[in-house]
């Protein structure tokens, strides 16, 4: 029976090497995630400045559209000026084409504010997508570790599942049936080692009954507080 013991022990620590490459695989993941984050973060930003451009140079368009119509104003005060006949309609006239010029004035500044947003932002898209070129080339770098990464887990997942197959194939159905169904619950700490005559997976004392069953390994034993299999430690363990 301590052979079996033993071999419920090192079927224990292959389980649990085998779940511990999910966490593993998915740190190594998370790195590519942070790199394609990044990627993604930096192809918005320029998505949104040509948005911005595109929106700038929609009221630049409107401006030049409205200073056409103050021009033409202007020529049509000109025409009239020539037909007045009162100084009334003069002096309206004057202060029509007064009106119309400071609009010109405005809009001129508008559409000079406007080109130099957008000439702004024409330099921050060029800078960004600079960044763009750096982040991506880092992305397929990153890529590249990542598979070889995963490919190496692989390769070792691969050896720990012939070993768990070979072991289990040396252990009687009954035994390995009770293992799985601790281990349903119990997780990786369904075998667990005693110190000090201690459970070390509830860390509840053992009575002296259970513990001298322990110690002898005739059976295999099970804690009477958590349920879950013991077995002696080694000293050099």
């Amino acid at each position: 029976m301590k052979q079996y013991i033993s071999q419920l022990v090192e079927l224990a620590k292959i389980d649990k090497k085998i779940d511990d490459f999910g966490p593993k695989i998915e740190n190594i993941e998370q790195k590519l995630k942070k790199a394609a984050q990044e990627k993604r973060s930096i192809e918005q930003m320029i998505e949104q400045l040509k948005n911005e451009i595109q929106e700038c140079e929609l009221k630049k368009s409107k401006n030049e559209l409205h200073l056409k119509e103050l021009s033409e104003k202007l020529a049509d005060i000109e025409k009239k000026s020539a037909q007045v006949k009162t100084e009334k309609e003069l002096k309206a006239l004057q202060l029509e084409e007064d009106i119309a010029k400071e609009q010109i004035n405005f809009a001129n500044e508008e559409i000079a504010r406007l080109e130099n947003i957008c000439e702004t932002k024409q330099d921050e898209i060029k800078s960004f997508e600079e960044r763009l070129q750096e982040s991506e080339e880092q992305y397929k770098k990153i890529e590249d570790e990542v598979k070889q990464e995963l490919q190496e887990l692989e390769n070792e997942r691969e050896k720990l599942f012939q070993m768990k197959s070979e072991l289990i194939a040396k252990i009687p159905k009954q035994i390995l049936v009770f293992y799985e169904k601790i281990r349903r619950w119990a997780g990786n700490t369904a075998v667990v080692p005693v110190k000090k005559q201690a459970c070390m997976g509830c860390f509840m004392k053992i009575n002296d009954k259970t513990y001298a069953s322990v110690i002898k390994g005739e059976e295999i034993t099970t804690c009477p507080h958590c349920g879950r299999i013991l077995y002696l430690e080694e000293e050099n363990e």
